[in-house]
């Protein structure tokens, strides 16, 4: 099992950054692939962006590319989310989330396949 602990949320106005931070705990989180996903209310939960084990493949939900980079630092044990260009449409809890299958290849954008989550991190984007 990991842990895993979100923080760097808040409040922003449209336009604005933020870098979100994902700690974890326990086993080491290089050996995971890791993801965000976000939640706005009543809506599902949605895929934002994934990165390998190593960092080398990244892939972004549409409504993110160009504005949203995912990357890691295995020694720190520590996944990012920077956010520019921030829209109201963004807001949502954002959940750090880890993929522990050791047998799965791939980066998976499937919430499904994600097997540790934090608690999440609130960002509101204000128009």
């Amino acid at each position: 099992q990991v842990q895993l602990v979100e923080s760097g949320g808040g409040l922003v106005q449209a336009g604005g950054s933020l870098r979100l931070s994902c700690a974890a705990s326990g086993r080491t989180s290089s050996s995971y692939v890791m993801g965000w996903f976000r939640q706005a209310p009543g809506k599902e939960r949605e895929f934002v962006a994934a990165i390998s084990r190593g960092g080398t493949t990244r892939y972004y939900a549409d409504s993110g590319k160009g504005r949203f980079t995912i990357s890691r630092d295995n020694a720190k044990n520590t996944v990012y989310l920077q956010m520019n260009s921030l829209k109201p449409e963004d807001s949502a809890v954002y959940y750090c989330a880890a993929d522990t299958d050791p047998n799965r290849r791939s980066v998976s954008t499937t919430r499904n396949e994600y097997d540790n989550w934090g608690q999440g991190t609130q960002v509101t984007v204000l128009s």
